[in-house]
């Protein structure tokens, strides 16, 4: 079964999302049995490109607040990053332009990497406060997953990748999405934004139930080693 999951590294929300399918394949039963496809999209492509600017001034201006406002409207998303045990540091935050970043994941992805560094991109967004629109930072964190550091760079100095990144932003325009994170379920159920986890959990488990996966089971009790404890098992 596929999962599919357009989302942006500067969107709190994607990160929050990526936390509660996790957590609703854990519990699900299927592990193994899952495959998650991370999409890119473009919150806001117009952000420039070398910045290290906080996130409030550019939140305050787009939604016509103060800056005061701004702080508290991120301390609410903080406190529900915390529900999946995100711990969010805003104040550390800087804006980004996030298309070196799409193609880096693609490039990853293309290596069998892609989980790993669609993880490490959030976490450094969101936890560590790094500038994930500058090369030299995409590519010390590319080294951090295992890649070729002078690879990422040469990829990034150019233009390969983008016209992958565009192909996913033009499918979530024919599927009309409008913001992120959006999730497809094996291409028959759509959710939209950090939904309440009990919707992740009931959504993936039928969308498994009609694919007939196969539930793993729970073990109860110590498993025994060779003919010990009442269980002989193969040597």
């Amino acid at each position: 079964m596929i999962i599919q999951v357009w989302s942006d590294y500067v969107c709190p929300f994607c990160y929050i999302g990526k936390k509660q399918l996790e957590l609703a394949i854990e519990h699900s039963g299927y592990e193994g049995q899952i495959e998650v496809q991370y999409k890119s999209f473009l919150l806001d492509p117009s952000t420039p490109i070398d910045t290290e600017e906080s996130i409030y001034g550019p939140l305050a201006a787009k939604y016509n607040m103060s800056i005061e406002k701004a702080k508290e409207m991120t301390q609410n998303v903080a406190a529900r990053a915390k529900e999946v045990d995100l711990h969010y540091d805003f104040d550390r935050m800087k804006t980004a332009n996030t298309i070196k970043a799409h193609r880096l994941a693609k490039w990853a992805e293309a290596q069998g990497k892609g989980a790993e560094i669609n993880e490490r991109l959030l976490q450094a967004h969101f936890l560590d406060g790094l500038a994930i629109g500058r090369i030299d930072v995409l590519v010390t964190l590319a080294e951090e997953v295992g890649l070729n550091g002078k690879e990422a760079k040469e990829m990034l100095e150019g233009d390969e990748y983008k016209e992958e990144m565009y192909s996913d932003i033009e499918i979530a325009r024919q599927l009309d999405v409008r913001g992120v994170p959006f999730f497809v379920i094996d291409n028959k159920y759509g959710i939209s934004g950090a939904q309440p986890q009990h919707l992740f959990e009931q959504t993936v488990e039928k969308a498994a139930v009609e694919a007939g996966l196969q539930r793993k089971l729970n073990m109860v009790g110590e498993q025994g080693a060779l003919c010990e404890d009442g269980v002989c098992d193969i040597e």
